[in-house]
């Protein structure tokens, strides 16, 4: 019993740090520094922070596997897993699947461009990130709703 709330105490605190990151990046960082930077040093921040944010998000992504995973195999595995779990691992599964792109495809060229004083294709890079994070925010509060409404609705 204590390993388990263990586990889903250091689950639910790294699906916290990830959904509450990207929304706090998507709607507090990027839209203040849209209001107040020029582009040069707009970029120059957000790719610092998108940057310092990835690597806590491989953190906390490598945490919620583990935990998941740990929960599901010490109580149910496969044959007594309730369709909630199934839920929340496909979408999760999405999710780090985008992030995966943002981070190894996206982050990099956004840092590029940063580089390179190359502020159009920067612009660009960070509207592909936001696309993705856009998304997976949706995704992310639909993860929230599966495990809590989920418990209720058998």
């Amino acid at each position: 019993m204590l390993l388990h709330l263990l586990l889903l105490a250091l689950h639910l605190l790294a699906a916290a740090f990830w959904v509450g990151g990207m929304a706090a990046m998507h709607f507090a960082a990027r839209s203040a520094a849209v209001a107040v930077l020029e582009p040069p040093a707009r970029l120059t921040f957000l790719s610092a922070a998108l940057t310092r944010f990835f690597r806590g998000v491989q953190a906390a992504l490598a945490a919620l596997f583990l935990s998941g995973l740990a929960m599901f195999f010490l109580h149910a595995g496969f044959a007594d897993a309730h369709w909630r779990v199934y839920a929340m691992f496909g979408v999760a599964v999405v999710m780090a699947g985008l992030f995966d792109h943002a981070c190894k495809r996206v982050l990099p060229a956004l840092q590029q461009a940063v580089t390179s004083c190359d502020w159009k294709a920067g612009a660009a890079c960070v509207a592909r990130i936001r696309r993705v994070v856009t998304i997976n925010i949706g995704l992310g509060v639909a993860v929230f709703v599966i495990a809590t409404v989920g418990r209720v609705v058998g």
